[in-house]
């Protein structure tokens, strides 16, 4: 395959007594038994509520005051930012219509 890139492989030195490295012993590989997965159990429809019922009492939920201060803070965010983008928006347009004007 070398060959047919265009690489060209080092010229292959003949090897003596000399030269030669002692031979070591290689390790037997050992074959790594994987045991294959057990197939997994279905779960009923009723099992499953059952589970998320179960999981769902363990959540810690936050009160309703919380989360309704939450969410009226988030509106009040997205409000200021909006009217913000709304100015630069503006903004910008106003100069680029100021720089056509003096360019044409």
């Amino acid at each position: 395959m070398a060959k047919d890139q265009g690489v060209k492989t080092p010229a292959k030195t003949p090897v003596t007594k000399s030269t030669r490295a002692p031979a070591a012993k290689a390790a037997p590989v050992a074959a790594k038994v994987v045991p294959a997965p057990a197939p997994k159990r279905r779960t009923s429809p009723q099992q499953f509520w059952r589970e998320v019922q179960v999981e769902g009492r363990k959540v810690t939920w936050t009160p309703w005051k919380e989360t309704w201060i939450t969410s009226v803070m988030v509106a009040i965010m997205v409000v200021i930012t909006a009217i913000f983008f709304s100015v630069v928006d503006g903004s910008l347009n106003f100069l680029m219509q100021q720089f056509l004007r003096l360019a044409g």
